[in-house]
């Protein structure tokens, strides 16, 4: 990476944010400046290991070549049209994504929590124009613990008080059971349910991994219930576990999936909604939309997206590096690390809470050199970029361990 032109300290740059910013962040004491690759700058030039990936908004790492460059290649020629008009770049995007995901058709979207918000709207027109539920009788049923996004539909079935508290009234219509748990949720379903939509992994609860045999369960029930199996795919999804998508470990193919994050690129917010065509045919033209969902720009870099998913290079790559990210947590058990959950290139480590909480582990972390997230307690969340080479991560883990026999 060139060196940066360096205005203020990042002492001074946070100290600026206080006045003017909302306070709905708590960040690590980082200002990042520049980055490329893995790997992140500083204000002061001081560079870290990126393990954290954007929450898996970075997949292809940061200012990923191809998608650099067919960000700069459409800047030149278009960027917005709005859906008033037909553009370009569309068509393309929605056939190969659709193609990847093995569904039928896209509603293309900007942010995780608007792919949501439309995956609910649809899931509830399916249920009135397909299925026959009786007007505003239907409901849609959740799991606990679960991680949707914070409009204020979605907090109205989160279980996460912190999400919820002081932003009621809630909207009615969903049904919490807990995770991993088949026979709750076949309790749960009656003739009103419209869908059941649930991560394949839980991310922001600290990855928790469901049993085997749960995803391939919930697309059982689903359709001998008769109604739609949604899978919130904006974390685990696009290479994150080793597969395209993560019911892809169980080979379940869900009605609808929903997209975001690592589709687009690190680059601009791109999310989409993916069914079959069954169920997004209930849309007709004024019911649902978006002005800037499915520009130009976003279909450029999310067309290059599909495409290094396409050559299987980052799923292999994330299965492989997986298996590495494993082994050393493994032996780090015992040793500060109580325990964790592990699927490709994604953990939630538990470290034993006498050594610190997870915000705490994540700040020595940084003054080693890495970038990490914590989550509940004294959990911390390792997702680096799918591109990290086996010698960057055997090097984090080996930070880790140092990092938790300091405090041992």
């Amino acid at each position: 990476m060139t060196s940066v032109v360096r205005t203020r300290s990042s002492a001074e740059l946070i100290g600026a944010e206080e006045p003017v910013l909302a306070h709905n962040y708590h960040p690590l004491p980082v200002v990042v400046a520049r980055a490329e690759g893995t790997w992140v700058e500083d204000v002061e030039g001081r560079r870290y290991l990126d393990m954290l990936a954007g929450y898996s908004a970075l997949n292809f790492g940061h200012r990923h070549p191809a998608l650099v460059e067919a960000a700069h290649r459409q800047l030149d020629r278009l960027t917005l049209t709005s859906r008033a008009f037909h553009n370009d770049r569309l068509a393309e995007f929605a056939e190969r994504l659709a193609a990847l995901t093995g569904l039928d058709m896209v509603l293309p979207m900007n942010t995780g929590a608007e792919a949501v918000e439309s995956g609910v709207k649809v899931a509830r027109k399916w249920a009135y124009d397909v299925k026959g539920v009786p007007a505003d009788r239907a409901t849609i049923v959740v799991a606990a613990d679960n991680f949707h996004g914070r409009t204020t539909t979605i907090v109205s079935f989160s279980t996460d008080e912190v999400a919820r508290a002081g932003f009621g009234p809630f909207t009615p219509g969903f049904r919490v059971v807990p995770y991993n748990d088949l026979a709750a949720l076949e309790a749960a379903v009656d003739e009103t349910t419209a869908a059941v939509l649930i991560e394949p992994i839980q991310g922001e609860a600290g990855v928790i991994v469901p049993d085997d045999g749960y995803l391939a369960g919930v697309r059982e029930l689903t359709r001998r219930e008769g109604c739609l199996f949604v899978a919130d795919e904006i974390q685990s999804g696009l290479g994150r576990t080793g597969r395209t998508l993560a019911v892809e470990h169980e080979s379940v193919v869900p009605d609808v999936v929903l997209l975001g994050k690592a589709l687009g690129g690190g680059i601009v917010p791109v999310s989409a909604v993916v069914a079959r065509r069954e169920v997004l045919e209930v849309l007709h033209p004024g019911e649902h939309g978006s002005t800037f969902g499915g520009n130009p720009l976003a279909a450029a870099v999310g067309t290059a997206v599909v495409e290094l998913l396409e050559t299987g290079e980052f799923q292999r790559r994330a299965a492989e590096l997986g298996g590495i990210l494993h082994e050393g947590l493994e032996s780090l058990v015992g040793k500060g690390v109580a325990g964790f959950r592990c699927r490709g290139l994604w953990a939630g480590v538990d470290v034993d809470p006498a050594l610190g909480t997870g915000r705490e582990i994540s700040e020595r972390l940084m003054r080693e050199g890495i970038l990490v997230k914590d989550t509940h307690g004294s959990t911390i969340r390792l997702a680096p970029p799918l591109t990290i080479t086996a010698e960057e991560l055997q090097g984090a883990l080996r930070t880790l361990e140092k990092v938790l026999l300091q405090q041992g």
